[in-house]
């Protein structure tokens, strides 16, 4: 049984593409059968969704109904949202950390919800060039919490302050999920209006935005 969107989320997205999960560790095969069409994933029914799921190319036919690009929300929640193309893949994954106390926070929830699909994937961390010391220890624990739950971790110091920043970085390394922050909601969107199906367009990437 697929689960219905709770109506309380002030999403922009049309809800009827928005699907919602209730498991506290999503299940193995779970990237798999989510984009299979016609197959519904049983999720447990729990009083707040863990994760918002919708399928890329149809947030895609909303956004290019408008005349310019538009957030998946109104007012972000704290629910994550996955925004998964044709196909999902966890293999390679391309983590934001700002270095903030959410930033690190959404990276390890990340981790736990994800924690079934990981063991084989192979995971970059971009963090900002300058890192105060008092975030030095947070930073580390990141990185160790990647490198603990993935087959294979990188760690690489840039000064992207632009969601399209760290989009170019994803298609031109061929990474499959992007984990950032929604603060980031809206500049992603402008980012997907303006270059789906253009000549740097990647379709094997996808997008986890949480607070």
């Amino acid at each position: 049984m697929q689960a219905k969107v709770i109506q309380s989320v002030n999403f922009e997205i049309p809800v009827e593409i928005i699907t919602a999960h209730y498991f506290s560790e999503m299940p193995e095969g779970f990237a798999k059968q989510i984009v299979v069409e016609g197959k519904k994933w049983r999720s447990p029914q729990k009083k707040t969704p863990t994760l918002y799921t919708a399928h890329l190319p149809k947030v895609l036919e909303w956004l290019h109904g408008s005349d310019i690009p538009r957030s998946w929300e109104k007012e972000p929640c704290e629910t994550p949202v996955l925004i998964y193309d044709n196909e999902l893949t966890f293999d390679r994954l391309l983590f934001h950390y700002d270095g903030t106390p959410a930033s690190a926070r959404l990276i390890h929830h990340f981790i736990g919800l994800f924690s079934l699909q990981l063991k084989n994937s192979k995971a970059t961390i971009i963090s900002p060039s300058f890192i105060p010391k008092s975030k030095l220890k947070e930073e580390q624990e990141v990185i160790q919490a990647v490198s603990q739950a993935t087959a294979e971790t990188s760690f690489i110091k840039f000064n992207f302050n632009r969601i399209g920043d760290f989009w170019s970085y994803a298609v031109k390394h061929e990474c499959t999920l992007l984990i950032t922050t929604k603060y980031y909601q809206a500049d992603l969107a402008k980012v997907l209006f303006h270059f789906y199906k253009g000549g740097m367009w990647y379709d094997r990437l996808s997008f986890y935005l949480s607070l």
